[in-house]
């Protein structure tokens, strides 16, 4: 997470200096940049709607008071945190203060550490808040900051790459892992590209028979095989003058691989069981979970197709390493699902902000997003102890039997986040039969249809 201290300065207000002083030194100690005012009226001119800022400010003031304060500081920006100093004798009105839209009080006198924490919280708050205003503004202008959302710095040079590579024609190879969100990449490539105009065509190399995908790449005509009953028209010649994204391209048969790069270096395609040559003209984006240069170095790749694929690589970075966008990212999943389930949005549970970041999240963006639906859809309680990164087994003090099971359930689970819930996936990666697979999975109350991919998982 970013440094809040260093991103969210501190207005802090109070016309007694020594008071204003011993503040202003313990909020440094702890690493904070503050702006003291000993009166209101300056503090005021200084604010403003999107400051990146918090108020600190005693409640009795000469001149302009502290609620005053308070109330022409919300309506400047509603949002604005305001953290209210109180003596003993003013707690009613700190009280009041709340009801008015402060964001806590503290009285005086004060530990420094339980109020150092509160203005930590407060500038956590402030910069969430701008981060989702921020998020909104990209969405009504369609830009990237809307399609790969985060602040981080791992999400800041993915936008800036993506706008790059977007800008030329060149072939670009995406690696990453599963549910880092490739296939959103690949759209915004041809979405922010010149040829965004024209058709984005996927196919997922992996997920068609071995035999038919030299069909679904170039199109068939009448009678080229037993089942080709009608002509066909393949993905390249429906991608002509657009984009085409190989997905899990590794996963291609030698013999398609040969006639990809044939149509890469031509420009055209023949359909099977035809001789006619069809212009292709696409721009080409695969995706891989492995590094093609090593796989064509192992022989399991053609050299000469990852060189013509590999003008361009760009590497998606995992969940884990984009860490400071986890609440962000989920806050924003949980609020589209709840508007497209006619739900009102939840308020993050402390217990459930602190179960987001302790989680590793193997199913990267997919399973926040899954998760982030569940919530929306009321199973936040049960979301938590799913999520809470596992304890050590001595400090959890459980039986080998509850042992054995929490294992069991985390292997399933991050099994199916990792296959976007397919059964049949899950069932070859463990080696396990179905019915066993089955029995296992209602036996710890694992629901399938919380794994499942859902479309732009990646978002």
């Amino acid at each position: 997470m970013p440094d809040l201290k260093e991103n969210v300065p501190i207005l802090l207000v109070d016309d007694e200096a020594p008071m204003r002083q011993a503040v202003e030194q313990w909020l440094q100690i702890a690493g904070h940049t503050v702006e003291a005012f000993p009166a209101a009226e300056p503090a005021l001119a200084a604010i403003r709607h999107d400051h990146p800022g918090i108020l600190v400010t005693d409640l009795r003031l000469g001149g302009m008071d502290g609620m005053e304060l308070l109330r022409r500081t919300l309506a400047i920006d509603p949002d604005f945190p305001v953290v209210v100093m109180t003596g003993h004798g003013d707690v009613s009105t700190a009280v009041e203060a709340m009801h008015i839209g402060a964001y806590d009080f503290v009285e005086k006198p004060f530990s420094p550490e339980r109020f150092t924490d509160i203005v930590r919280r407060a500038c956590e708050k402030r910069r969430l808040t701008l981060d989702n205003r921020m998020l909104r503004r990209a969405v009504a202008e369609d830009s990237l900051e809307s399609r790969i959302i985060g602040t981080s710095q791992a999400a800041r040079s993915l936008r800036a790459a993506v706008a790059e590579v977007a800008a030329s024609d060149a072939a670009v190879v995406l690696y990453g892992e599963t549910g880092a969100g490739k296939d959103l990449v690949a759209r915004c490539i041809h979405d922010f590209g010149r040829r965004a105009r024209q058709q984005f065509v996927a196919i997922n190399c992996a997920a068609i028979p071995e035999t038919m995908v030299e069909s679904e790449l170039f199109g068939h005509e009448a009678g080229a095989f037993t089942s080709a009953v009608a002509r066909r028209i393949g993905k390249f010649e429906h991608a002509h003058r657009g984009t085409l994204f190989l997905d899990e391209i590794e996963s291609m048969p030698a013999a398609v691989q040969a006639k990809l790069l044939r149509a890469l270096q031509d420009r055209t395609i023949e359909r099977l069981g035809s001789n006619q040559t069809i212009q292709a003209d696409t721009r080409t984006i695969a995706a891989s979970k492995v590094d093609l240069r090593v796989a064509s170095e192992d022989g399991r790749f053609r050299a000469d197709l990852y060189y013509r694929l590999c003008v361009v690589e760009l590497h998606i970075p995992p969940l884990r390493e984009r860490a400071e966008d986890i609440v962000l990212l989920f806050e924003h999943f949980a609020a589209s699902s709840a508007e497209r389930h006619g739900r009102e949005p939840r308020p993050l549970r402390a217990a459930t902000l602190s179960a987001l970041r302790a989680h590793s999240w193997p199913g990267n963006i997919r399973e926040l997003r899954n998760a982030a639906e569940r919530y929306a859809l009321g199973f936040g309680e049960a979301l938590e102890p799913r999520l809470a990164t596992p304890a050590s087994p001595a400090s959890r003090r459980l039986s080998l039997a509850r042992e054995l099971e929490e294992a069991e359930r985390r292997i399933i689970e991050q099994a199916l986040a990792e296959s976007g819930g397919n059964i049949a996936a899950v069932m070859e990666r463990l080696d396990v039969p179905r019915r066993t697979l089955n029995e296992k999975m209602a036996r710890l109350g694992i629901d399938r249809a919380a794994f499942a991919a859902g479309e732009n998982a990646g978002r």
